[in-house]
């Protein structure tokens, strides 16, 4: 199997799985607290890290550089943007914090000019995120009621979260290229685990928790397919191509969302979301394809 093909099919597998984390969350919350749950959820992903770092005996680097990104990531990719959207959301629409989160990529290509000035932002990478951009506008239109007083600082707490997210992946970009794509996520999920678990306890009302088996097949999904699946597939691909490109996945998984969400729940797709999501293809095509030219 070439790189290409894994590399293509980890681009798709990735808009797939957290394109129906959005559902599974949902579903998740109707049984358990967020925080808790969320703790819970990379708690999972660490065991099973660990299980596959003892199965396949990968080391867990631990030279300098290799403890500050896990630190790094630990509170800055997952424990404080994750508790920033699961907050957010409790004041902001799905359909607006997709809008909110879509400022990631043009955040990841404003990070990495400074950090990584040899990934040039292309115009026509440009192109394909404003495009993007505007098909989230325009698929989410009819979602937006805004209301700053009640909803500004979850707006806030979801563009912070994206920044957040965006300054780490640079970084990893272009320090942890050293790392496996395993073992760099272990520290940062326990880390995460821990204390959303422990924010969980502290502050949630624990008798809300069911324990059902609805519950707990939800977090097992977030915890292996949600986190484990998805973030090595994603730093095993940003060590292969340009961090732009790959920071477009956010324009996508609202789109997947919306397609599982018309087949598991009914829910009826209007005009205005088919054009959207023909603008964000639209966008990913002129950025991949233009990329790919100039290669050949």
């Amino acid at each position: 199997m070439s790189e290409n093909y894994k590399i293509y099919s980890g681009y798709v597998a990735l808009a797939v799985i957290w394109g129906s984390t959005w559902l599974v969350i949902k579903i998740g919350l109707e049984s358990f607290t967020p925080l808790f749950s969320a703790g819970v959820r990379f708690l999972i992903a660490a065991l099973t890290i660990f299980i596959v770092l003892r199965i396949r005996s990968i080391k867990l680097q631990r030279d300098p550089i290799a403890v500050r990104l896990y630190l790094f990531m630990g509170l800055f990719s997952f424990y404080i943007p994750f508790g920033l959207v699961y907050w957010g959301e409790q004041f902001v629409n799905s359909g607006l914090a997709s809008v909110l989160f879509a400022v990631y990529p043009f955040a990841v290509a404003g990070v990495s000019s400074f950090l990584i000035p040899e990934e040039k932002v292309s115009r026509e990478k440009i192109a394909g995120m404003v495009f993007g951009f505007s098909g989230i506008i325009l698929i989410f239109w009819d979602d937006f009621n805004f209301n700053f007083s009640n909803q500004m600082l979850g707006m806030l707490a979801i563009v912070t979260s994206a920044l957040m997210q965006s300054t780490v992946v640079v970084a990893v970009k272009k320090w942890g290229n050293h790392l496996n794509s395993f073992s760099m996520n272990f520290v940062p999920m326990a880390i995460a685990g821990i204390l959303f678990t422990l924010s969980g306890v502290l502050f949630e009302d624990y008798s809300y928790n069911k324990w059902d088996l609805k519950g707990l097949a939800s977090i097992a999904y977030l915890g292996i397919f949600g986190s484990v699946v998805t973030f090595t597939t994603y730093y095993w691909i940003l060590k292969r191509i340009n961090v732009v490109l790959l920071s477009l996945l956010t324009f996508i998984t609202p789109i997947v969302a919306l397609l599982l969400g018309w087949i598991f729940y009914g829910e009826q797709l209007k005009p205005n979301q088919y054009a959207g999501s023909a603008l964000v293809c639209a966008g990913i095509l002129i950025a991949n394809l233009f990329n790919s030219l100039k290669k050949s």
